[in-house]
């Protein structure tokens, strides 16, 4: 009798066992394959806001099947108690996983509302776009020029939690120009009042939040184009009339401001590194025009004869050799392109009329180059 006892008992033993691992096996399941969502939501997690309640939401908009198992997955992990606030894009299918994966791992807003400080040649505009869960593109609500009267849509939601804030700086804008954007980004704290070296801030795309320092901003800034400008040297090709990074960035900046034409960027550094070479003058108008603006703003004319004779530091009509200092803030790919340029005998480019330019070795090749553009802009000039 006692036999059978244990036996039937040894049997359920094994039976529960047998079930619990297979439970186990089913819930692992569960919370890693994909989830029920057909597409993409916003997820909104208020500051103080309870994992437990969280699950729940979750649930209701569809994200999850089982409160109880995210709930369960996440206390496994460790993470139940680092939920983070913000604005999370939940992607279509995600597992329960990925979803407490996303939800804890803190960092920027994945979705919601971005407002972005595009820092132009030109101008600085303020553009406000919203996240289409759905479709995971960003949709504009509004764009204004920095300094104008900001639309409504700017002004609700400039303090906003689910609100992101990333300034896009372009290749060529000044230290100058960079420094009055960052200053009139209102979430921003602090002032910029010394201008930082032209050349030394990297043109990129920066998140920053509501309370950073612009003194940060800039200092992130200046260390990337560091490690931009360290890279490339350190892969500088063999010969170069460049003594140091210093004039390499230097002649990228020249580079940055006379193509905006990527797969020419090659064959204008080696123009003007052929000219260093042979002792000639650079003679790039974007140099006299920092000679007259300083970077502070845009000429917003054509340079005068007397303004290609004027001695400046930087007029390289006068001068030989590299100006004293970069005239603008260039990218890594004119970086790359100063210290790596095309193999050419090129020695003279011109505007082709389609964006990019004419190259020529000889001065009878230039000048044939030069009529045509002549040509171009006289007959832009009757149309």
């Amino acid at each position: 009798m006692w036999r059978s006892v244990a036996s039937n008992a040894l049997t359920f033993l094994i039976i529960v066992f047998l079930g619990v691992g297979i439970a186990g096996l089913w819930a692992k399941n569960e919370f890693t394959q994909a989830g029920p969502l057909d597409q993409g939501i916003c997820l909104r997690v208020a500051p103080g806001s309870k994992f437990y309640d969280t699950a729940d939401v979750l649930k209701k908009q569809g994200a999850i099947s089982s409160a109880a198992l995210f709930r369960i997955g996440a206390e496994y992990q460790g993470k139940s108690n680092q939920l983070k606030a913000g604005s999370f894009l939940i992607p279509a299918a995600a597992s329960m996983d990925q979803v407490v994966d996303l939800i804890t791992k803190g960092g920027a807003n994945t979705c919601g509302t971005e407002i972005v400080y595009r820092i132009g040649v030109a101008s600085t505009t303020i553009q406000v776009r919203e996240l289409d869960p759905a479709t995971e593109r960003f949709v504009e609500r509004a764009e204004f020029k920095m300094g104008d009267d900001a639309p409504s849509e700017y002004t609700r939601v400039l303090d906003g939690m689910a609100t992101r804030h990333r300034i896009a700086m372009a290749e060529g804008v000044t230290s100058w120009q960079v420094v009055q954007a960052i200053n009139g980004i209102e979430v921003l704290q602090g002032e910029i009042t010394d201008i930082p070296a032209e050349g030394t801030l990297a043109p990129y795309s920066y998140e920053v939040a509501s309370g950073d320092t612009r003194a940060s901003v800039i200092a992130d800034m200046v260390a990337r184009q560091v490690s931009i400008l360290d890279q490339a040297w350190a892969n500088r090709a063999a010969d170069l009339p460049l003594k140091s990074k210093e004039e390499a960035l230097i002649l990228a900046s020249i580079i940055e401001k006379e193509t905006s034409v990527p797969d020419e960027r090659g064959l204008v550094s080696s123009v003007f590194v052929n000219r260093l070479n042979q002792g000639m003058p650079l003679q790039t108008d974007p140099t006299v025009i920092y000679g007259i603006t300083k970077g502070q703003g845009v000429l917003g004319r054509g340079l005068r004869r007397s303004e290609l004779r004027g001695e400046t530091p930087w007029n390289t009509y006068v001068i030989r050799g590299l100006p004293p200092t970069p005239i603008a803030n260039p990218g890594a790919e004119a970086i790359a392109a100063a210290v790596n340029p095309d193999d050419s005998r090129y020695i003279f480019f011109v505007a082709d009329g389609t964006g990019g330019h004419a190259f020529a070795e000889t001065l009878a090749e230039h000048n044939a180059n030069v009529a045509k553009w002549r040509q171009i802009e006289a007959e832009r000039a009757t149309d």
